[in-house]
């Protein structure tokens, strides 16, 4: 049963990735359709080991309203990191203090302390290098505001994890 969801939940993606419809001239791309039917074939039976969460789960309301909310604060983020690594680089003196900070998270779940850690290394002037099993993440950080775990958790963690711990756990 696992290979069915994930063949269906691979087939979407592919479908709204590769979008096989022409509108312009109303035809359909038989090479993409086949070749989506095929990739997520082998992505169901290939991984499906993998997903341990149940689709119900997955699938819930309540988690992808949490996501919608999430990605705007995450586009947010980034864009202010940009103009702060932004101003760094053009600042004459080039002020930084680099270095790497331990944070602490609330996370309990594979997939929630993972996707904090991208989140994390898609904001510019940081960078996830290492995550431990007891709640604890090595960001390099271009300009180190404060080397304690608990406000470097608040500087660089919180504003996404408030989002991420009720998508994941």
């Amino acid at each position: 049963m696992r290979v069915v969801k994930l063949f269906i939940i691979s087939l979407v993606i592919w479908f709204l990735i590769a979008w096989p419809y022409d509108i312009n001239n109303n035809t359909f791309d038989w090479q993409i359709f086949i070749a989506g039917i095929i990739v997520s074939l082998f992505a169901g039976i290939f991984f499906r080991d993998t997903i341990s969460i149940p689709a119900k789960k997955i699938f819930s309301i309540k988690r992808i309203f949490w996501i919608i909310v999430y990605i705007p604060v995450l586009f947010f983020h980034m864009l202010r990191a940009n103009l702060d690594v932004l101003y760094r680089v053009i600042h004459p003196m080039m002020p930084i203090h680099p270095g790497i900070v331990k944070v602490k998270t609330k996370l309990s779940s594979e997939a929630g302390r993972t996707a904090l850690a991208n989140s994390i290394t898609l904001t510019p002037g940081t960078l996830t290098v290492d995550i431990t099993d007891d709640g604890f993440l090595y960001v390099h950080w271009i300009y180190i505001k404060d080397p304690e775990i608990e406000e470097a958790t608040v500087k660089i963690v919180k504003h996404f994890e408030i989002f991420l711990e009720k998508i994941f756990d």
